[in-house]
């Protein structure tokens, strides 16, 4: 039997799909039920202030760069989503005097234009320009240009990058749809019109060029846009599972800015149990052997229903 038809978009996946009491389960967390959601592989951590979770966001940066040598070079996969952490980390790297000269970096998606190539980094909305305008343009001692890898339409370059060099964290954050970069539910068509991939199948999936969930071209356009979704690409090009694999932890950082209370729950309590379902993509790091979720007490909310 067919599973239910997602109350957001019929024609797509995503957690809307998933039976009624693992929604029911998520939103009855408390603060104190999340920090008790760790487990070996899975950690849950709370900030009290957000000072402090940026300042811890930035700091993965330093500790991914600073061992880093040239027979053992090592680096850190980054978002645009927070961004409150990279001019902290500038400030780091600058005062400490990080040497970041065997440093490398991956963003981890972009936005693809209708022309079917990456958008140009004069694009608003481009990552990698936001990524060198906030962070790496303003280091005093630069990172070589060769060791800054950007997701492009042509993924066989980036894809190389991962060989041979040390990813020590993959930051992200959490999207509406509950994703990571831009690892989105599919459609609901085709051999996955009853039932989405299974988890196996998604996480074989490397970068590549994916067609974006209406929710989250709302969701850009509401943090990034002022609301335009007439701006916002619908297609993009993000780091795969494959590539997620390879880093040697993974590191969710949810300050309550971009995923909503029930989101910041849901996708906590079906990797701590073990739960895998690709309509819920975030759900499938349930499988990777180091997670954590970074949380800011503040930005939790509440799920009990209040009327605005």
């Amino acid at each position: 039997m067919p599973r239910k038809l997602s109350k957001i978009s019929p024609d797509w996946w995503d957690y809307t799909t998933l039976e009624d009491g693992i929604i029911r389960d998520a939103a009855a967390l408390s603060e104190k039920d999340l920090e008790q959601l760790s487990r070996p592989g899975f950690k849950v951590v709370m900030y009290d202030t957000l000072e402090d979770f940026y300042l811890a966001e930035a700091l993965e940066y330093i500790d991914a760069w600073r061992d880093a040598t040239a027979d053992n070079p090592s680096g850190i996969c980054g978002p645009i989503g927070p961004t409150e952490q990279l001019p902290l980390v500038v400030r780091l790297v600058n005062e400490l005097g990080i040497d970041v000269s065997n440093a490398h970096f991956w963003g981890m998606d972009e936005w693809i234009g209708e022309d079917g190539k990456e958008v140009s980094i004069d694009h608003p909305l481009s990552f990698e320009r936001a990524d060198r305008h906030l962070c790496f343009d303003r280091f005093k001692s630069k990172i070589p240009d060769s060791q800054l890898h950007f997701p492009k339409a042509d993924v066989s370059e980036f894809v190389a990058s991962w060989d041979g060099v040390r990813c020590r964290v993959m930051q992200g954050g959490q999207g509406d749809i509950k994703h990571w970069a831009f690892n989105d539910p599919l459609r609901r068509e085709g051999k996955y019109a009853d039932e989405p991939p299974s988890p196996e199948e998604y996480r074989k999936l490397g970068t590549r060029i994916v067609e974006l969930h209406p929710i989250t071209l709302a969701q850009n356009a509401r943090t990034s846009g002022g609301g335009n979704i007439s701006m916002v690409p619908s297609k993009a090009v993000t780091v795969g599972p494959v590539e997620t694999w390879k880093a040697e932890k993974v590191s969710i950082w949810q300050a309550g800015t971009h995923d909503n209370p029930l989101g910041q729950r849901l996708t906590a309590l079906m990797i701590s149990k073990g739960i895998t379902d690709s309509s819920v993509p975030m759900s499938l790091l349930a499988d990777h052997p180091n997670v954590q979720f970074n949380y800011y007490r503040g930005g939790l909310g509440s799920c009990d229903v209040e009327m605005h």
